[in-house]
């Protein structure tokens, strides 16, 4: 078999984690890659039951077959394939064959998607852009389920007020988080002062999770649409079980509509609180979508400000500090 690309081990460190954790680590072999979970990179708190840290590496498995396909490779993939090794998540190898064009049509969309903590447009997104989405998500192993109506929206904003009062009142969390949004420059880690607003938005429904003080600066509102809402859509990853495997393929799904999005232009940021509490993921399950599939994460999706400024990308540890020998 071919080996695979260093370049495209290099997208796929690109992929969104938890507070840009970063909580993988890759094998390279003569006939594979390997993508291991990284158990230093844990956030103990935040993430009790390491639900957080298995969706940040399937979305990076993700990342890598998008752009496998951009260099015309298709990826075998052989998720958990070691059960003596919980650690090791999946094995990739190159197959025979052509890469599905949807897998490589993603691939720009890898260096330009973002996470916007920011204010949304007015402008509604469309149905048939959100189905679109929800294809994404159905290719890669899991459902995406949107939150309708006024209602379940309200609903979802008291769950996810409830997850952030639970999480700031637990032993260790603002501590945790204080250690993620305050790396030294070297660490090419965590989330910096340029990537989270100033004020936390008191104004945004539902609520989005609070950070300490930023420098990003909330857009101009269009004149005429005023207003302390915005038009973006509510949107749960969910699996039909809830085993690590279910968990790993969400990550893929998440992956593959947060670059489906960015690919149509939209914004998008993804919000785990909801589904890091044991109480506030069951009220999600029962209350708020009313589904049997269980909730793995919940993504924001609108169109960007009008005005808002371009978001700096997060940084990213190279690939040699990744590397497993």
């Amino acid at each position: 078999m071919p080996p695979i690309p260093t370049a495209a081990l290099d997208e796929a460190l690109r992929a969104p984690s938890v507070h840009n954790s970063q909580p993988w680590r890759w094998r390279i072999t003569p006939e594979s890659v390997e993508l291991h979970a990284d158990p230093d990179r844990h956030l103990q708190v935040t993430d009790p039951d390491r639900r957080d840290l298995v969706l940040s590496c399937g979305a990076a498995l993700h990342h890598l077959t998008v752009a496998l396909a951009a260099h015309g490779a298709a990826a075998v993939v052989d998720r958990l394939p070691d059960p003596e090794d919980s650690t090791h998540l999946a094995s990739v190898s190159i197959g025979p064959g052509r890469p599905a064009a949807a897998d490589a049509d993603l691939f720009p969309a890898i260096a330009a998607r973002r996470t916007e903590r920011r204010r949304m447009s007015h402008r509604p997104v469309p149905a048939e852009l959100l189905e679109h989405l929800a294809e994404q998500a159905r290719r890669a192993g899991a459902l995406l389920v949107p939150v309708v109506g006024a209602a379940a929206r309200d609903r979802l904003a008291l769950a996810l007020g409830d997850a952030g009062r639970l999480q700031r009142s637990a032993p260790g969390y603002p501590a945790e988080l204080r250690l993620w949004t305050h790396r030294l420059p070297a660490a090419r880690d965590g989330i910096p002062a340029t990537a989270t607003t100033a004020v936390p938005r008191r104004d945004s429904s539902p609520p989005l999770r609070a950070f300490p003080a930023g420098r990003l600066r909330e857009g101009r509102q269009l004149t005429g649409h005023g207003g302390t809402d915005d038009a973006a859509e509510f949107m749960v990853v969910a699996t039909a079980d809830d085993r690590v495997l279910d968990r790993l393929r969400a990550g893929e799904a998440v992956s593959a509509v947060l670059l489906a999005a960015t690919l149509a232009g939209l914004a998008s940021t993804p919000l785990s609180q909801a589904t890091e509490v044991d109480t506030v993921r069951d009220a999600l399950r029962t209350h708020v979508l009313r589904v049997p599939e269980h909730p793995q994460i919940v993504l924001r999706l609108g169109w960007p400000a009008t005005y808002a400024d371009p978001l700096p990308a997060t940084p990213r540890r190279p690939l040699r500090s990744v590397l497993l020998r």
